[in-house]
């Protein structure tokens, strides 16, 4: 229970000198945890699930944007890429199936539970991506793409499921930002990262090209087994992972979102549920405005490294660590932008967050 100490302390932070601490609300009132408990708790989360999540988010990004620092490695000439638009149909083929195969992989994350599941797609994309370093031709590089594409689909929406299921409708906000921007950081760390995998050229008769997919993808499959350790389950089930919430912990979460929305017990699946949000103009509108903002930044991750190389004149070396100013340029106009709505509005920036590249 809160003791008098916690009551002053709580009423100081609400009112005293401290203009960032949170009003009070009923969501902050709980029969068990003082307020200071709750946020350790909260915070406690943040480290363990936002962040093996970002950084899962994070291996996905390199793994399906390599493909640009790959090109100029001597991918294309290799695999004949070069010829005609294969290269730009290559590139294309993983979007079909990571489209496809994402509504059903967030109703899969709930009935194989997230650390089964994320982990599990996240082991086969890794060895997908190591099979990149072995094709003899540029069609078998299409049906990799293809397969990239089915398993990749089910980290995002499964990510962003997870999230909510965890926080109140203004805490959410902040951590699908968190999870997003160390996403995109692996963007800038790709080309670097992909650099020094080319200097392997000629290593056990092969081209550096080729490790940069093996090497990456080794590093993607160690790192599955990481995450399937380090992954919560959903709020119900999360005194069963390891070294995370006691039993009583749990009974907070669940008590707070309850407070907040009264979902906490997941409802029985109905497609008619499931679909209802298309139904939400506001959601199409705001991936209309994505879907212009990341064209951009797609193509930039992807193909400025070709241009900076064949166009521009610059060394295979730099153009792949070049990629890294626009890219971080990119994550700090990002945070701007959503720490200027949230200090105006004080609403979340979920949905500016909601839909993936």
């Amino acid at each position: 229970m809160r003791s008098e100490a916690d009551e002053k302390l709580h009423d100081s932070s609400t009112h005293g000198s401290d203009p960032d601490a949170p009003s009070r609300s009923d969501l902050d009132d709980d029969p068990v945890y003082s307020y200071k408990e709750q946020r350790a708790i909260i915070h406690r989360i943040d480290r363990r699930l936002v962040i093996t999540l970002g950084l899962m988010y994070c291996m996905s990004q390199i793994d399906r944007a390599n493909i640009g620092n790959a090109s100029i490695a001597g991918m294309n000439d290799d695999l004949a890429l070069n010829v005609g638009y294969r290269l730009s149909i290559v590139v294309l083929v993983f979007s079909p199936t990571y489209i496809i195969f994402q509504p059903p992989a967030t109703v899969l994350t709930r009935k194989l539970g997230p650390r089964k599941f994320l982990g599990t797609i996240m082991l086969l994309w890794g060895a997908t991506e190591i099979g990149f370093g072995f094709v003899k031709k540029w069609t078998d590089m299409l049906g990799l793409r293809l397969v990239l594409g089915m398993l990749e689909a089910g980290l995002y929406p499964s990510s962003v499921y997870l999230l909510a299921t965890w926080y109140s409708r203004y805490d959410v906000g902040k951590r699908f930002f968190g999870f997003y921007v160390i996403g995109t950081i692996a963007l800038a760390l790709g080309g670097i990262l992909a650099n020094g995998l080319t200097q392997m050229d000629g290593l056990a008769a092969l081209a550096g090209w080729r490790w940069i997919f093996i090497m990456e993808g080794t590093i993607t499959c160690a790192a599955s087994f990481l995450a399937y350790l380090f992954l919560v389950d959903f709020p119900e089930k999360a005194d069963h992972s390891w070294r995370f919430l006691n039993k009583d912990e749990r009974d907070f979460i669940i008590r707070r979102i309850n407070k907040d929305r009264d979902d906490a017990i997941v409802e029985p699946f109905t497609f008619g549920r499931f679909l209802r949000p298309a139904l939400n103009l506001e959601i199409w509108i705001f991936g209309l405005i994505f879907f212009f903002i990341i064209t951009v930044a797609s193509s930039i991750s992807i193909f400025l490294p070709i241009i900076l190389e064949k166009k521009m004149g610059f060394s295979v070396a730099a153009s792949q660590c070049l990629i890294a100013p626009p890219v971080c340029r990119y994550s700090t106009s990002h945070l701007t932008s959503c720490s200027f709505v949230a200090s105006l509005e004080r609403i979340s920036c979920s949905h500016l967050l909601h839909f993936d590249s």
